[in-house]
């Protein structure tokens, strides 16, 4: 596991981005499970918060998080949620009716 030096961010989204940055590749979890993963069960919104405000695109995969629903969420990056969507798919995710299929 690769150790990040932050220069941005809150002690709570360093956490969130650390937790992120160990999904590997062509796995998802959802914001709820990310908030569990940090000891924070009630923290979904703040844990999706950390995900927009991620400044360290692509090496902390915040494409990887998703909604309890299979919805995409935000992607605060270029291309937006369309973005996500693609990346999802190269990484062999399948969608149906527009949401990811666990």
């Amino acid at each position: 596991m690769k150790r990040f030096k932050f220069n941005k961010g809150t002690t709570f989204q360093q956490k969130v981005w650390i937790e992120i940055a160990k999904i590997p590749r062509g796995k998802v979890i959802t914001y709820q499970e990310l908030a569990l993963k940090i000891g924070n069960p009630n923290c979904v919104r703040a844990v999706a918060g950390a995900c927009g405000k991620n400044p360290y695109i692509p090496e902390i995969p915040c494409h990887r998080v998703v909604r309890k629903d299979g919805g995409l969420g935000g992607y605060s990056a270029d291309g937006g949620v369309e973005r996500k969507k693609t990346m999802l798919k190269n990484e062999g995710h399948k969608f149906v009716n527009g949401k990811i299929f666990f």
